[in-house]
């Protein structure tokens, strides 16, 4: 779905163990460039290259991959990218996600699940096996690490906004010419309405607390949710309030 010239949100929808879910990777076109940010779970190769060439775009001018960071429904379909496209595609992440992506570091929700293996339940264990061999499958070299405040050439400018927490390296995105914010995980859009990541899945609830505020920095006019699609409107009357519910 084109949302402005030169961006478009790839609506994708998987099945994990029965159940469905729906996301949203933003794709991103200019002159020179066409960048994917974020690449869905393992297996959705074909639904991308698909999504990609309904927008009358070819797949294989693909450049350059921007992952917010480093879970699986995020990083998943990179490697299968990489091997595929006939080109050179660079790989692009915060510095303090590099580690989690090419495999030298455990990634947090394996090592979360691990420490409290003996507890778990058998479904759950069976979410860890599933996890631990997605994440084994989609190790990837990253060819380039950003950092807070960065400006990345593209579409007018995009700036790096650092907002760990839910990861240790989570970015977003901020469009400057656009005032879109790329917001990765953290924040979602549920029955229209922009809410923050629910705490139970971040890495550290009170790190995420300190980026939501970081947003405000921000004049921001449309997000894009990678669980939720789009959200218009006030949107920084919106994160006030999520703040002031904090």
């Amino acid at each position: 779905m084109k949302i402005e010239n030169g961006i478009y949100v790839l609506e994708l929808s998987a099945n994990i163990m029965g159940t469905s879910m729906d996301i949203n990777t933003t794709l991103l076109c200019d002159k020179d460039s066409l960048i994917l940010i974020d690449t869905a779970f393992p297996g959705q190769l074909h639904q991308i290259r698909e999504a990609v060439e309904k927008e009358g775009i070819p797949f294989n001018k693909l450049n350059t991959i921007i992952l917010t960071h480093q879970d699986i429904d995020h990083i998943g379909s990179a490697s299968d990218i990489l091997r595929n496209i006939p080109r050179t595609v660079k790989v692009l992440t915060h510095e303090e996600e590099r580690a989690y992506i090419n495999g030298e570091k455990k990634p947090v929700k394996i090592a979360q699940l691990e420490d409290r293996l003996d507890y778990l339940p058998d479904n759950i264990k069976i979410v860890y096996e599933k996890l631990k061999v997605g994440f084994e499958h989609s190790r990837i070299n990253v060819d380039k690490t950003l950092i807070d405040g960065e400006e990345l050439p593209y579409l007018g400018g995009i700036t790096i906004v650092y907002t760990p927490g839910h990861t240790p390296g989570h970015i977003c995105l901020y469009l400057n010419k656009w005032k879109i914010l790329i917001a990765g995980d953290i924040l979602s859009v549920k029955e229209g309405l922009l809410v923050k990541t629910d705490k139970d899945i971040n890495f550290d609830n009170e790190l995420n607390i300190k980026s939501i505020k970081k947003l405000m920095k921000y004049d921001i006019e449309t997000v894009i949710c990678y669980h939720g699609g789009i959200y218009k409107g006030d949107v920084n009357k919106r994160i006030a309030e999520l703040i002031n519910d904090l």
